[in-house]
């Protein structure tokens, strides 16, 4: 398995034979306006043209439709054809943007040997869950593969740790920038990505979201700190810049 931070919540992934893009945030610096009042978004470049990133993929993973996870470049440029899997309640939209091949993610699927599970996620506690909408994560298998659970924009609540307890992923990936909306908080910050870690006894997590938007409250820097702190090794926290590549897997049993 490979697995390339993009930028913010994009991910490219070889896996199982395949080539799979998750969240295509596309645009260029700036081209969407400020969450937080700091800086319009996104705050940096892609690591890579558009078309690199794009090259050989054969299946796209929306997990909803806020603009840092699907904004308008991505619907211009990401072929129509592409098979898509989004949450339920996303796919009338997505069809509306020119996309044909659209199937809701409800339960598990397979996909030419992937097998695909929802998993639920939360954009934060208490009433700003209303203003952010439902979101999901995801779990990817196949033969030979590590196992991958992508938590998705959610902060650390009771059915992130159950996932990871009842399933044991080798990789795990959470959004873990602390991004705040109004005050709230509505990914995970140091704390709640130090708790995956500690959960997390034979996998390897991968912090991404970071340093992309202005609403972001924590730096790869400070996370990496607060995992020292921890002393949570480079081993099991990994935090990628833009456009790194990871070669991921399995462990051996």
């Amino acid at each position: 398995m490979k697995l390339q931070l993009i930028r913010n919540a994009t991910l490219k992934l070889d896996y199982g034979g395949h080539t799979v893009l998750v969240d295509p945030f596309l645009g260029p610096k700036h081209s969407l306006p400020s969450f937080a009042g700091r800086s319009p978004n996104p705050t940096v470049e892609l690591p890579i043209d558009i078309d690199t990133i794009l090259a050989g993929v054969e299946l796209v993973i929306i997990s909803h439709l806020h603009e840092d996870h699907l904004d308008d470049t991505a619907k211009e440029r990401v072929p129509k054809s592409v098979p898509i899997f989004c949450q339920p309640g996303d796919e009338e939209t997505i069809r509306a943007a020119g996309f044909s091949d659209v199937t809701p993610l409800s339960g598990k699927a397979s996909w030419q040997g992937l097998t695909l599970t929802r998993r639920d996620g939360s954009h934060g506690l208490g009433p700003v869950v209303q203003d952010m909408g439902p979101v999901i994560g995801f779990s990817l298998e196949a033969k030979g593969e590590p196992t991958l659970y992508w938590a998705g924009d959610t902060v650390f609540y009771p059915p992130v740790e159950t996932t990871i307890r009842e399933t044991r992923p080798d990789i795990i990936v959470t959004h873990s920038c602390a991004a705040r909306w109004n005050g709230d908080l509505i990914v995970m910050d140091a704390e709640q990505t130090i708790k995956v870690c500690e959960m997390a006894k034979i996998g390897i997590v991968i912090a991404a979201h970071m340093e992309a938007l202005d609403h972001a409250t924590l730096s790869r820097s400070e996370l990496r700190a607060a995992a020292d702190a921890h002393g949570i090794p480079l081993t099991k926290l990994v935090i990628p810049d833009d456009g790194e590549v990871l070669t991921l897997i399995p462990p051996v049993v």
